[in-house]
C-alpha cells in the first residue's frame, strides 16, 4: 500500500497508541465504521500449503482479546488449508483513512455453540446456501447451484440447522501492524509482537 505525496495524517507516535493492539484495533475499527467506509470489516485472508498462497477477502465478525473471528464453509480451499497449515495472515485496508492493519497469527475452529449461536442468527437464505454450495468444488453449472438451493431449501426447517461442515474459525494475532499513510512515502508502521506473554511495540521502517 504506497499511500499518498501530498496531504498529512497526524502522525501515529509510540505515546499515543495503546499498549494493547486489540484496543488500538478497536479504536481504528469504529473509527472506519464511523467514516461511513463500505464494509470496514472487509479483510484479506491469506493461507498457504506446500509453498503455494492464496487470498480472498472475508468478513470479519466478532474480535475481543482472544481474536478474529470468521466464517466459512471447512471443506472449502480456505478451510482446507487452514486444516494443513494453521499459519494465515488478515489485512484490513481503509483507504480513506490511509490505514492498514496487518494481522498474522493462527487460525482454530471456535467452539460449536459459538457457530451454531452465528448461524441461528443469519437470514435464512444465507442458512440455505452453507448447505446448498459445495464450497470451491467444480459446478457443471449455475443451474446445479440452483437445484441444491431449491431441494434444501424444501427439506430444512425453520430455522434450518448449521451444517456441520459449516463454522466459525479464530484467529489468534501473534503480531499486529498498524500502517498510518504520509505524505512523502515517510509512513507510520507500528508492530505489535508478543513475547513472554507481553506485547511489544516495534516502529517498522516505511
Amino acid at each position: 500500500m504506497s499511500g499518498r505525496d501530498g496531504d498529512s495524517s497526524p502522525p501515529l507516535l509510540e505515546e499515543d497508541v495503546d499498549p494493547d493492539p486489540l484496543v488500538q484495533f478497536k479504536k481504528w475499527f469504529s473509527e472506519a465504521h464511523a467514516s461511513g467506509i463500505a464494509q470496514p470489516d472487509a479483510m484479506t485472508l491469506a493461507t498457504a500449503v506446500d509453498e503455494h498462497p492464496s487470498a480472498r477477502v472475508v468478513l470479519l465478525k466478532h474480535f475481543d482479546e482472544s481474536g478474529f473471528v470468521f466464517f466459512s464453509n471447512y471443506q472449502s480451499q480456505k478451510g482446507r488449508e487452514i486444516a494443513d497449515n494453521p499459519n494465515v495472515a488478515l489485512c484490513f485496508v481503509w483507504l480513506e483513512l490511509h490505514r492498514q492493519v496487518r494481522i498474522v497469527g493462527t487460525a482454530a475452529r471456535i467452539a460449536n455453540n459459538e457457530s451454531d449461536a452465528y448461524f441461528v442468527s443469519r437470514p435464512r437464505g444465507a442458512q440455505i446456501a452453507a448447505s446448498a454450495s459445495p464450497q470451491s468444488e467444480i459446478l457443471a453449472s449455475r443451474a446445479e447451484l440452483e437445484s441444491n438451493f431449491a431441494r434444501i431449501e424444501q427439506e430444512a426447517g425453520d430455522p434450518a440447522l448449521r451444517p456441520s461442515h459449516w463454522g466459525g474459525f479464530r484467529v489468534v494475532p501473534a503480531t499486529i501492524e498498524f500502517w498510518q499513510g504520509q505524505p512523502d512515502r515517510l509512513h507510520d508502521r507500528l508492530r505489535y509482537r508478543r513475547e513472554a506473554g507481553n506485547w511489544i511495540i516495534e516502529r517498522l521502517a516505511p
